[in-house]
C-alpha cells in the first residue's frame, strides 16, 4: 500500500543534507518534467516570481527560494512539509517501516516517497508557468500522464491529494477519501476546515498498521479498528464521518 498525500503550502525552511540528487528521487521517470520545471524557476526574475506565483511582497523570500533549488539544503520530504495535515500525521513519531508506505504528491516533484530529500520551494498545482512561445502553461499540461503511469504499478493506492493535485496524475483504481460531518438534522455536509486534519490521522492509522492491507476492505477494518467512523461510499470510495 502507498498513500500519497497533498502537499502544503507551508514548508520548514533550512534542512541538514546535501542539494537535491535528482537521481536520488523515487519514481526516476518523472526526472525529465522535474529537471525542466526546476530550470524554469530558477532562471525566473524574483519579481517576475511573485507574479506568477501570486505571491505579496511579504512572501517575498519564497519566491527567492525558487532561484536555489539545485543548490539549497535538503530534509526528507515528510519533514519539509508543515500544516495541519502533518501535525496530525505527526512524522516524527512514526517507525520507518511507517514512512516506507507515504508519499506526498506535488507541483514541482510530481510525486516523492517520504524519505525523498527536497528542498524549500514554493510551487502549487494551479500555477501556471511561462511556456516555450511566452504562452502560460498548466501544472497538469507540464505533467500529462507520467505521473499516473508512474503509479501506475502500485497494487495498492490510497490518494489523499487534493482535487487540484489529483488532476495532476489521477489514478486509475486509487482509494480516495472524502471527510463529512453530521448535521443536527442528521443531514451530512462536507468538511472543509478540519479536513486535512483528518486526512492526517487516516494516514497515520494506515501507515502504522501491522499487516500489509490489500484491498478497500482491509483499510475499511484497519481504520474501523483504530475507531474511525467510515463508510465504503462506492467501490473505490470512502467517507470518513466526524
Amino acid at each position: 500500500m502507498l498513500i500519497v498525500l497533498p502537499p502544503s503550502e507551508t514548508k520548514a525552511h533550512g534542512g541538514s543534507h546535501p542539494p537535491l540528487d535528482l537521481d536520488s528521487l523515487s519514481f526516476p521517470s518523472l526526472n525529465p518534467a522535474r529537471d525542466s520545471i526546476i530550470s524554469l524557476l530558477e532562471s525566473m526574475p524574483v519579481d517576475e516570481a511573485m507574479g506568477v506565483l501570486g505571491i505579496s511582497e511579504k512572501l517575498r523570500p519564497e519566491a527567492e527560494s525558487n532561484r536555489s533549488l539545485r543548490t539549497s539544503p535538503t530534509m526528507p520530504a515528510l519533514q519539509r512539509y508543515t500544516g495541519v495535515l502533518f501535525d496530525a500525521l505527526d512524522a516524527p513519531s512514526l517507525p520507518p517501516s511507517a514512512w516506507q508506505r507515504l508519499a506526498v504528491g506535488s507541483a514541482l516533484f510530481g510525486v516523492v516517497r517520504a524519505g525523498d530529500l527536497i528542498p524549500h520551494y514554493r510551487l502549487s498545482a494551479g500555477t501556471k508557468l511561462p511556456g516555450p512561445d511566452g504562452v502560460a502553461v498548466t501544472m497538469k499540461a507540464r505533467w500529462g500522464t507520467t505521473i499516473t503511469e508512474a503509479l501506475a504499478s502500485e497494487k495498492l493506492l490510497v490518494d489523499l491529494r487534493s482535487g487540484a493535485y489529483q488532476q495532476l496524475g489521477r489514478v486509475p483504481g486509487a482509494v480516495t477519501v472524502r471527510v463529512e460531518s453530521t448535521q443536527p438534522d442528521g443531514s451530512r455536509k462536507v468538511v472543509s476546515h478540519f479536513n486535512k486534519h483528518y486526512k492526517g490521522e487516516l494516514a497515520r492509522v494506515l501507515a502504522l498498521a501491522p499487516d500489509e492491507p490489500e484491498s478497500v476492505e482491509d483499510i475499511l477494518a484497519i481504520v474501523r479498528a483504530a475507531g474511525m467512523e467510515v463508510e465504503h461510499t462506492s467501490q473505490t470510495v470512502l467517507t470518513v464521518v466526524v
